[in-house]
């Protein structure tokens, strides 16, 4: 019976080859956007949940509550200066959940958060590293490939590499175990352990690990890039882990009254999806772009189906006497129905080979914008199974009306000659037109949005200018402030270059401290506290940015005093602490107390998901941290690079020189924002090209039922401009009602999305008019073929039967 139905389909595909042609393509672009997406979610899903003790594993984030504004980060501020107090270290030994706990340390106003150069004999390569707790190989699953697997980061002059470092420097992991490198010019370590390269499945990313215990003994401030994590016993309660922590830190923070201070707990493998905060715990995050291309896909299924239906009502007339045929020599309804399916099936399985096909074609395009490294999953079960799923899915979705409706047919009015479609029938397949229209509808409008919504945060004036600007890192000889000095005098001599200055911070990218109870001002309210961001820069630093003044003076070197006894502030600052006239106004923070000079214009230091915060800006030419930026002439950045090339050689030749560009970096803030704009327009372009094949397949039935009209028409001296536009009236009509359901949930869902960011776009009504003219002109385009058609038939042909 089977191999009957089978057989029969084949035939039909075969004869009808147009029918079959758009058929198949329809259904494959639907399973290949399928497959894709499929691909990318279950990538994302995947990051940080491949270790073994992931359902145990839990990161630590803080929740501060000042003024009425709750703050949250990951970060853990608890370290405060050589021999200072680091309160979270003692949570293994106070709280009989903790199992284990490792600290992990990040962040750029720290000596790493950029690569640092290591060196063996004469060879110089930078690479990625960070600081650990010695637990971390036994909390996370990062194998250890030679050397010691027990304890790696045991002694604070051991070194964990990976196994890229390895064979950089020593050929083999198992040739570096033992043996010595040099790190930043200063320290020398011995390598006690090589573990296999981060897989990218981890959001975890470094090249080689120093112990923490050694760099507890380096730090000489307060900082909050240290990242904790720690693996709770089998059983224990989250929620209670959270609370004893939470006691038994409380007394020991001595925090300021009118703020609270909240530890809380969130699953390892959640942290990567859901990594944005409300009212203090995890809410949001890149799960919501999971979610909404999850839908895509679904929706995109829905409207190859919907092709699937569409074109198959298209051809009933012309199959309806073999349905009668088949019902008078004995056919059952349930023999009509199987032969159906099985015709919707081998469509649906053609499709998925095309669909695997176009997978592989597209593969290396889909990884090259998405940043991912896919691979094609041939000895992934799951994928199979999922894809034979997806096929028989599709077949059974696809085929379901045509084959229950063409079975329902009665013999007797099918050979008489005297088929019509109920108008319940008709409206169905109308309404399948329009759901195609409206969800392609929604796409388009969404793609418009995220598309302007991704150009406005890249392209959008920042408060100061980042164009021609490249920093490169405060090391070695540079950390010392005569030689910054005599690096900034000598390049300033150099072609290309227009403008030096340093800064601690990276222009795009400040982490912000959580309000620290260290800074106090003139007629500070008791118990209020102002969460500000310090930065030390150079004298020339607002001039370096073009930052505006709104009060006071900039910086200046000829003015000796500055440097013990001024801050500038950004417009931000005053308003959260209240002045009204902030020049001349005292401010204590960070052992200096000195006077506001100045006040500059609000900019933006980080990305435009972020409000902006209030900015502090004190003279530290001296700094050994931090980054030195220089502008260069415009048209000349070439030179500007070898310039800088040549005066860091000289004064800093024991590093490698490297660079960044202030606005590629920033660029990379909104990395997934640009995926995401490049996806939906890819979606809504498939989405619409499929929906077209949908009422591609609604006209064609159409012809087929009103050539008869169309001929008398006519014979009675219709037009063609008048035939034409008579038969697209009934489908612009649908795309209309399509537009009109589309136009609200597009907004709604755009305006939900747009939540994420402080600063967006309008939702303009013009986007709404763009959207609906597109899938108007598009429809035009597809239907007009059919209506000439149609118009210019012959009408002796169609009507010399009756």
């Amino acid at each position: 019976m089977i191999k009957n139905f089978i057989k029969t389909a084949w035939r039909n595909i075969i004869r009808h080859k147009t029918h079959t042609a758009i058929n198949v393509i329809g259904l494959a672009l639907g399973m290949t956007c399928c497959l894709f997406i499929f691909l990318w979610v279950q990538d994302e899903k995947g990051i940080d949940n491949f270790h073994k003790n992931g359902k145990n594993l839990y990161a630590v984030y803080q929740s501060v509550t000042a003024n009425g504004k709750t703050n949250s980060t990951y970060t853990t501020p608890f370290t405060f200066g050589k021999g200072g107090k680091f309160f979270l270290e003692n949570i293994k030994q106070a709280i009989p959940e903790v199992k284990a706990q490792a600290f992990y340390a990040t962040g750029y106003d720290l000596p790493w958060g950029h690569p640092e150069t290591i060196q063996v004999g004469e060879k110089k390569v930078k690479f990625e590293g960070s600081r650990a707790g010695k637990d971390i190989f036994k909390i996370f699953s990062f194998p250890i490939v030679a050397g010691n697997a027990v304890t790696p980061l045991e002694s604070n002059g051991s070194i964990a590499i990976s196994r890229r470092m390895a064979e950089v420097f020593f050929g083999t992991p198992a040739a570096a175990v033992g043996k010595s490198l040099r790190y930043e010019d200063k320290y020398t370590f011995v390598v006690s352990s090589v573990f296999e390269d981060v897989t990218p499945q981890s959001s975890l990313k470094f090249d080689f690990l120093l112990n923490w215990e050694l760099q507890k003994t380096m730090l000489e401030w307060s900082s909050n890039d240290f990242q904790t994590y720690i693996q709770l016993a089998d059983n224990a309660d989250p929620k209670q882990a959270e609370d004893k922590i939470n006691r038994y830190l409380n007394p020991l923070l001595n925090v300021t009254k009118g703020v609270n201070i909240h530890i809380g707990l969130q699953r390892f493998g959640e942290k990567y999806l859901h990594n944005n905060f409300v009212n203090g715990v995890p809410d949001g995050g890149r799960i919501e772009y999971v979610k909404i291309f999850s839908e895509v896909a679904i929706f995109i299924l829905i409207i190859a189906c919907i092709n699937f239906m569409n074109l198959a009502t298209a051809r009933s007339v012309k199959r309806a006497r073999e349905v009668g045929v088949r019902k008078v020599v004995g056919s059952s309804r349930g023999n009509l129905i199987g032969q159906f399916f099985g015709e919707s099936l081998v469509f649906s399985f053609l499709a998925m080979f095309l669909s695997l096909i176009l997978l592989l074609a597209l593969l290396p395009a889909f990884n090259s914008f998405t940043g991912k490294q896919f691979g094609f999953p041939l000895a992934n079960i799951s994928f199979w199974i999922s894809l034979v799923g997806l096929a028989l899915i599709t077949g059974l979705v696809a085929g379901s009306y045509p084959a229950l409706y063409l079975s329902s047919l009665k013999p007797v009015r099918i050979l008489k000659g005297t088929l019509r479609f109920t108008q319940g029938a008709i409206w169905f397949r109308k309404g399948l037109t329009v759901f195609q229209f409206t969800l392609s509808i929604i796409l388009l409008i969404a793609t418009i949005v995220i598309t302007r919504q991704t150009s406005y945060v890249q392209n959008t004036h920042l408060g100061y200018d980042r164009g021609n600007m490249v920093y490169t890192r405060v090391e070695g000889e540079l950390g010392k402030k005569n030689k910054y000095l005599l690096f900034k005098q000598e390049a300033l001599k150099m072609p290309g270059i227009a403008i030096i200055d340093r800064t601690s911070e990276v222009p795009q990218a400040m982490n912000f401290v959580v309000y620290d109870d260290e800074i106090t001002w003139q007629d500070k309210p008791k118990n209020s506290q102002v969460g500000i961001k310090p930065a030390s820069v150079g004298f020339d630093f607002v001039k370096l940015m073009k930052l505006q003044m709104a009060q006071g003076r900039d910086f200046s070197s000829s003015n000796p005093t500055d440097s013990a006894d001024a801050f500038i502030v950004n417009e931000e600052a005053v308003r959260e602490i209240g002045w009204k006239n902030p020049i001349g106004k005292w401010v204590k923070a960070w052992d200096k107390r000195g006077h506001i000079i100045g006040v500059v214009k609000d900019y933006h230091t980080q990305s435009l998901h972020e409000p902006i915060k209030p900015i502090l800006l004190d003279v530290k030419e001296g700094e050994y941290f931090g980054v030195i930026v220089a502008r260069t002439n415009p048209g000349q950045t070439k030179q500007a690079l070898e310039s800088l090339a040549t005066v860091y050689k000289d004064i800093n030749p024991n590093y490698p020189f490297t660079y960044q560009f202030v606005d590629e970096e920033y660029k990379k803030l909104y990395s997934s924002e640009l995926i995401i704009s490049q996806l939906s327009i890819i979606f809504a372009v498939v989405a619409i090209a499929i929906s077209c094949l949908g009422l591609l397949g609604l006209v064609m039935f159409s012809a087929e039922q009103r050539i008869k009209e169309f001929g008398v028409r006519k014979v009675l001296g219709a037009s063609l401009g008048q035939l034409m536009g008579l038969f697209a009236s009934d489908f612009l009509k649908l795309v209309g009602i399509a537009f009109l359901i589309a136009a609200p949930l597009g907004w709604y869902a755009m305006s939900n999305w747009l939540q994420d960011f402080a600063y967006k776009i309008d939702i303009s009504w013009w986007i709404f008019i763009l959207a609906g003219t597109c899938s108007l002109m598009i429809a035009i385009l597809t239907l007009s073929f059919e209506a000439y058609k149609t118009a210019v038939a012959n009408p002796v042909k169609s009507l010399r039967s009756e």
